[in-house]
């Protein structure tokens, strides 16, 4: 049926072709983002909701061991599957999206849903919606495989299943195109706009079809805010701005030493912190059950239920400050330790209790109705997300869609304004380009400019191999060990700290023979500060493909271009082309 389906629809007009695979991809990955919502939320309300019911010993108990089995099944799926899988998913896609050309494994899919939900829905403090936009694109990729798309022709696919992911998820289709644009293509002109607005619009109406039109929170009714709120605004943007920096900068750190730290097996940490979160919701559960409210399950799971009841009702100030450090202490505990699950979610709800928290320390300076708490909880939900996304105009739509409450945006742009500054000015990257520099991936390295021009003008640095297989000893026992060891085809020969030639592989299996010292081609070199432009030609003049990369001219050698490395980046501006179609 599917290579039946692919040749008839390779017949139609390029253009046509291309609407209806994104009609394709956007309602797949529409089902698949409900899907994991409603899987997440069936598990979370058949234990911890309805532990929460029963006594205080029951839902101990229960939660305790809903945590533990959850958090063990995670960490081994990720560990004898994919550990790849791990995290939010959206630093993970976009590498895929540039370095693989949108190619995303299915295993990674299947992976991710199930260590999602199981995460999720088991109580982790982590959230539903970068999971939601990995598992879409990793749907529409797979999907476009089958259709007959080559492994390096998925970035329309892989983009347009991220938008309907998260347009499903959040029931935002607008946020969900600028996040895509902004935060995964880089690019708000991108000619693949039309593709991910239609995904985008699908996802929503998957979403409405099956859950309904209601936005994702309802909030009171919000008054004009007078000067008092305005003046406000800057003070919570701050305050949420600051917590998104610390959640970022405290889960890379841990995130960091939890990959040095050999004495836990791999499959045993996201259970680590699983318990702390577990004792964390126990300590809120009881505080707020004995303070005569209803037992408060915000540190588990997405904590939508409290961050809800703080947009619609008067919320303790107190409950709220207890909640901010608890809920920060677990989400960066969750993904530092390598659960599986996004930031979204934990970023909004910090961003709402911070709000509602200083909004209630200067309830003793000011006279500030409910609304007045409410709209300042929205700001904080904004703002907090802005300094940890960098997405401005996402954290702005986002919660502007979430809410239907057009009245909020000027406040929103305000706190948006003053998180975007804060933001940069006490950090480098955002959230998820931070996590690829820790794992080794420098985008710069992978992101083609727009233009061949600007291409050929960027440093050797940005395409160069800097790990580099190489060898000083030309015995045949050593020669022998290089071949075994590496496949490749040409080894750069070291002799007292500078580069005296290139051994090709050929050349080694016939010195190896022949019982001879083995013949070295010449070696042409460059540095990391030269042009692309200029590299180009060296390889022309090399007669192995290659060209070694010195720290100064006669200087030692750092790394290696090879004319795959170049082709491969420039099929890459080529292919972002005729992707954009």
């Amino acid at each position: 049926m599917t290579p039946t389906f692919s040749r008839y629809l390779r017949k139609l007009p390029k253009r046509t072709q291309t609407i209806v695979l994104t009609c394709i991809y956007g309602l797949f990955a529409g089902l698949v983002a409900v899907l994991f919502h409603l899987v997440i939320h069936g598990i979370f309300q058949s234990t911890f909701q309805r532990f929460a019911e029963m006594s205080t010993r029951a839902f101990v108990i229960g939660s305790f061991l809903t945590i533990v089995l959850s958090s063990l099944s995670v960490g081994l799926l990720l560990t004898k599957f994919c550990p790849g899988a791990s995290g939010s998913g959206i630093p993970q896609l976009k590498l895929a999206f540039w370095k693989d050309f949108g190619w995303v494994s299915w295993r990674v899919v299947w992976v991710k849903f199930v260590a999602g939900v199981l995460s999720i829905g088991g109580g982790c403090s982590l959230g539903r919606e970068g999971p939601s936009v990995q598992i879409a694109s990793g749907v529409a990729s797979n999907l476009a495989g089958l259709l007959g798309e080559p492994k390096q022709n998925r970035r329309h696919a892989a983009a347009a299943g991220a938008a309907a992911g998260l347009a499903a998820a959040f029931n935002t289709p607008l946020a969900a195109i600028t996040f895509v644009l902004e935060e995964i293509v880089q690019d708000l002109n991108s000619r693949i706009l039309g593709s991910i607005l239609l995904a985008s619009v699908l996802g929503a109406f998957v979403v409405h079809g099956i859950i309904g039109k209601q936005p994702a929170f309802e909030i009171a009714a919000i008054s004009s805010p007078d000067w008092r709120v305005y003046l406000l605004i800057p003070v919570v943007a701050a305050a949420a701005s600051l917590v998104g920096i610390l959640f970022q900068k405290t889960t890379l750190a841990l995130r960091n030493k939890r990959k040095r730290f050999d004495r836990v097996p791999l499959w045993l940490r996201p259970m680590i912190g699983g318990l702390i979160t577990w004792v964390l919701g126990i300590t809120v559960f009881i505080v707020t059950t004995r303070s005569g409210q209803p037992g408060s399950l915000g540190v588990f799971g997405v904590g939508y239920e409290d961050l809800s009841r703080a947009l619609t009702e008067t919320f303790d100030w107190r409950i709220a400050g207890l909640l901010l450090i608890t809920k920060l202490i677990a989400t960066f505990a969750c993904y530092g330790f390598g659960g599986c699950g996004g930031i979204f979610s934990p970023t909004l709800f910090l961003g709402g209790m911070c709000g509602v928290f200083v909004t209630g320390l200067f309830g003793y300076v000011f006279e500030l109705d409910t609304s007045a708490y409410v709209l300042l909880a929205v700001v904080g939900m904004s703002a907090c997300l802005g300094a940890v996304v960098r997405a401005p105009v996402t954290g702005i739509l986002i919660v502007f869609e979430m809410t239907h409450e057009f009245s909020l945006v000027p406040a929103l742009m305000l706190g948006a304004l003053i998180s975007s500054a804060i933001s940069r000015r006490l950090g480098h990257e955002n959230f998820y380009e931070a996590i690829l520099l820790q794992d080794g991936h420098n985008l710069d390295h992978v992101i083609p400019p727009r233009d061949l021009r600007s291409w050929q003008q960027l440093p050797v640095s940005a395409i160069a191999t800097f790990k580099v297989a190489q060898t000083s000893d030309l015995s045949p026992d050593a020669i022998k060990e290089l071949l075994r060891q590496y496949p490749y085809g040409r080894f750069p020969v070291i002799e007292d700290g500078k580069l005296k030639g290139i051994l090709t592989r050929a050349h080694a299996t016939e010195a190896l023979e022949s019982n001879l010292q083995p013949v070295l081609e010449p070696a042409i070199t460059c540095i990391p500060t030269e042009t692309i432009r200029e590299l180009q030609f060296r390889l022309i003049e090399s007669t192995t493909g290659f060209v070694s990369v010195l720290d100064r001219n006669g200087g030692s050698m750092i790394g290696l271009v090879t004319l795959h490395d170049l082709l491969r980046a420039e099929v890459s501006i080529t292919k972002e082309g005729s992707d954009d179609r």
